[in-house]
């Protein structure tokens, strides 16, 4: 009877053996599927983390390029303005080199009139009494007599 004991003790430690590896088993089942279920979920949160970013790239490109389009927009109108600037500025330009030379030739005048004053012979004698003098006669370039105030001429009444 001690050997049927030992008999049935011992199936009852393999049985027991078996129950735990199919306990074992069963475990790492369990283990195995909560890690792909674990794994399936990083998957679709890394997925949805990659469609959020890419969705982010998209919005940033349209921004971008709506912004470039502005920029582009800005530059072309300030490039005509530069140019018609520009153009102003030449004529402003020419208009001032006009101005100067016309400006010079008045000056030159002036200074041609207020030396070329002669005295007629009815000029005091006493050179001290020349200041005092309001007109006299003169010729002009042609050689006509003409009389005029001797006081200098203003060259800026004349504009």
């Amino acid at each position: 009877m001690s050997s049927g004991t030992s008999s049935g003790s011992s199936l009852g430690t393999r049985s027991s053996k078996s129950e735990d590896d199919l306990d074992l088993q069963a475990q790492m089942e369990r283990r195995r599927k909560r890690r792909k279920e674990s794994n399936r979920e990083s998957a679709r949160r890394s997925r949805l983390r990659k469609q959020q970013h890419l969705d982010d790239l998209t919005s940033q490109v349209k921004q971008l390029k709506d912004q470039n389009k502005q920029l582009s927009l800005a530059l072309s109108i300030t490039s005509q303005n530069l140019v018609a600037v520009q153009a102003q500025n030449s004529v402003l330009q020419t208009q001032k080199m006009e101005l100067d030379s016309r400006l010079s030739a008045l000056t030159e005048i002036l200074c041609y009139m207020n030396t070329i004053t002669c005295t007629n012979a009815s000029a005091p004698a006493n050179p001290a009494m020349v200041n005092n003098i309001t007109s006299s006669s003169s010729y002009d370039l042609l050689g006509a007599s003409c009389t005029w105030n001797q006081q200098p001429i203003d060259m800026y009444q004349c504009f």
